[in-house]
């Protein structure tokens, strides 16, 4: 099918969040490495860091988190030293010495294939969740969605390539530069597309999780083929653990991050999301005045992979949340995008800002063949980043 169409604004709305310094954060299992974003921008250029107070001030740079730390440890693995796992370090899946399609596989065989896989002696990999996949990102790299060459020597991808072995699609064999696909376990608990099942996957190539297909994508006749990382360790990382404080916020106990549990109730640009987190803060509002726009890692951390609009009649967020409804661009009962702190820097045009799909992650399609009928669909899932 042909893309035609994302919905962007109209349905977009600020969650804010606040750190909560308690002792619950001594007993964390969910870890949120940081994006390591260091850039700052307006809505077009790449800005000097702004103060508080000024426009644009509270965006991803201006906060430091749990920077990431890796242990390459020679054999073929990498320790992430802030989440505690574990992870096969080269996409290299074949030993061949190449990362190309022939590492590919599609999702059954790659969540089968982990029943066998050995690597450095542990007998105990499993594929990643879309959390534990999502935890590697890096938002400093540069999505080369739009770029027509072939070389790509100079693109950074959204992972630290200085301990990860990845590459990008396998041009040789037809593939686009992006499609650099990762599986994960994590289906969608709806359908997108007409129908399709659909696996949440990580693209370290051009900064997104979408929803794929999990068989054939059109004109196919193989299922769909992604590219694998095997992890083990830390089986409590993703699972939250929410407690409801009976004074509109919501603590998650595995992250130590406090929560607003009622979003901005209207949409508003990036510029204007940034502005409403300050305008808590002089207003100390619920009593604190440290609340924040979420980068888009402490904000993927809500998301609940089990909920959706089509089978829970919900967002894709745990029920302790107040989410507002919004009508979508098809006239139906749907449920918003938020907004991060962060910025996705594309090669071509610039920078745009990071948002999370906690209701059905819409788009235009026409159909492939005549009369090429227009239909509004949830293309990508509840639960995409884009």
């Amino acid at each position: 099918m042909k893309y035609l169409k994302k919905i962007q604004e109209m349905s977009l709305l600020a969650l804010t969040i606040l750190i909560l310094w308690s002792n619950a954060i001594q007993a964390q299992t969910y870890k949120i490495v940081d994006t390591g974003q260091v850039l700052f921008y307006n809505n077009e250029t790449e800005i000097p860091a702004p103060l508080a107070g000024a426009a644009f001030y509270g965006q991803d740079a201006n906060f430091i988190g749990n920077q990431p730390s890796y242990t390459d440890n020679g054999d073929g693995t990498v320790t992430d030293n802030v989440t505690g796992l574990m992870w096969q370090q080269s996409a290299d899946l074949n030993g061949d010495g190449f990362i190309n399609i022939a590492d590919k596989l599609s999702q059954a065989e790659a969540l089968a294939g982990a029943d066998t896989f050995s690597l450095a002696g542990y007998d105990d990999w499993r594929l990643p969740s879309i959390k534990e996949a999502y935890s590697l990102f890096m938002m400093s790299g540069e999505d080369p969605s739009g770029y027509q060459g072939t070389d790509t020597e100079n693109l950074t991808p959204f992972l630290n390539t200085e301990y990860f072995d990845i590459d990008y699609g396998d041009t040789d064999a037809g593939e686009r530069i992006i499609d650099a696909q990762f599986a994960s376990t994590s289906l969608y608990v709806s359908t997108t597309m007409n129908g399709d099942e659909t696996m949440f996957g990580v693209n370290f190539v051009d900064g997104r999780i979408k929803g794929y297909p999990t068989g054939p994508m059109p004109g196919q006749t193989e299922d769909k083929q992604f590219y694998v990382l095997y992890v083990r360790g830390n089986e409590a990382y993703g699972q939250n653990d929410f407690v409801d404080n009976g004074d509109s916020t919501i603590t998650d106990q595995a992250t130590g991050l406090m929560w607003m549990q009622f979003d901005s109730e209207i949409g508003m640009n990036w510029e204007a999301a940034l502005a409403w987190a300050q305008t808590k803060n002089s207003e100390s509002y619920l009593g604190y005045s440290d609340w924040r726009l979420p980068d888009v890692k402490e904000l993927h951390s809500i998301l609940d992979y089990s909920r959706s609009p089509a089978t829970t009649n919900s967002a894709a967020i745990d029920p302790l949340f107040e989410c507002s409804t919004i009508t979508d661009e098809g006239d139906a009962e749907n449920y918003p995008f938020y907004w991060s702190s962060s910025t996705h820097a594309n090669m071509q045009n610039g920078a745009w800002g990071a948002y999370l799909c906690f209701g059905e992650a819409l788009g235009w399609m026409a159909e492939p063949f005549p009369p090429f009928n227009i239909s509004l669909l949830d293309i990508h899932g509840a639960g995409a980043q884009r």
